[in-house]
This record gives C-alpha cells, sequence and structure tokens, in this order.
C-alpha cells in the first residue's frame, strides 16, 4: 500500500508491502510486520513486534487492519 493510499481499514496480507505494521483486529492490542512470502508454506510471515523471535504464518487472502500510525 503507497504512502498515498493509507487509511485506516481492512486489507488482505497479499496486498501490503513488506514491512506495514498490521493488527489481527481492529481493536487488538499485539502488533505485527508483514514479512516475506514463503513459498514452501504458500503463507506470508506476521512477524511478532514485541518479540523479535515469534512469527505466524497466514494465507495471502487474511484480512487484518493496517493504515494506523504505530
Amino acid at each position: 500500500m503507497r504512502d498515498d493510499e493509507r487509511h485506516e481499514g481492512w486489507y488482505r496480507v497479499d496486498k501490503l508491502l513488506k514491512g506495514e505494521f498490521v493488527k489481527r483486529s481492529q481493536f487488538g492490542k499485539k502488533v505485527y510486520r508483514r514479512g516475506e512470502y514463503i513459498r514452501e508454506a504458500k503463507a506470508y510471515a506476521l512477524d511478532h513486534e514485541d518479540d523479535i523471535s515469534k512469527w505466524s504464518l497466514v494465507r495471502g487472502s487474511t484480512k487484518v487492519w493496517a493504515g494506523f500510525v504505530y
């Protein structure tokens, strides 16, 4: 998502840029950063911001809350 297109809302993970901050729900406290696409798993990595050793895998069609200021 380019800066001129940025506004809060629900977005598909595969439509966001690598490094973008996201939440799994609108009012969620945990913040993730969209990571690399992992071809073997056919999924995108969501890196946990508060613990750099944790990450989650989600499909590209998963909707996440993005566009907020972190």
